[in-house]
C-alpha cells in the first residue's frame, strides 16, 4: 500500500503551532471511538484503547474500519431482536 501524504498549508501549520489544533469529529466509528481532523492543518487523529488521542496511521484506519463493521452488524442484529421481543406479551 502506498502512503498518502496530506498537504497542509503553511498558514494552517503555523496557526496550529502557535495556538494548538482545532479538532472536529470527522467520522463516528462507535459511541466511544471517533476520528478527528484539524480544521487548519488537516491532521487526523483517533481515540485509542485508553481513550486518548493518537495519530491516525494506516494500522488505526484498518482497526477503525473493522470496528465500525462489527458495531454496525451488532446494532443491526440488536434492532432485529428488539422488534421480535416487542411483539411478545407477558401475562401474569
Amino acid at each position: 500500500m502506498e502512503k498518502v501524504a496530506t498537504k497542509s498549508s503553511s498558514k494552517g501549520s503555523l496557526y496550529c503551532s502557535l495556538f494548538g489544533h482545532n479538532f472536529e469529529v470527522s467520522k463516528k466509528i462507535t459511541y466511544h471511538v471517533k476520528e478527528y481532523k484539524c480544521c487548519h492543518c488537516k491532521k487526523e487523529m483517533t481515540t485509542n484503547g485508553n481513550g486518548h488521542l493518537t495519530e491516525l496511521t494506516e494500522k488505526f484506519k484498518e482497526i477503525n474500519s473493522v470496528l465500525e463493521r462489527i458495531h454496525k452488524n451488532k446494532m443491526l442484529r440488536f434492532s432485529k431482536n428488539k422488534t421480535q421481543y416487542s411483539t411478545l406479551k407477558m401475562t401474569s
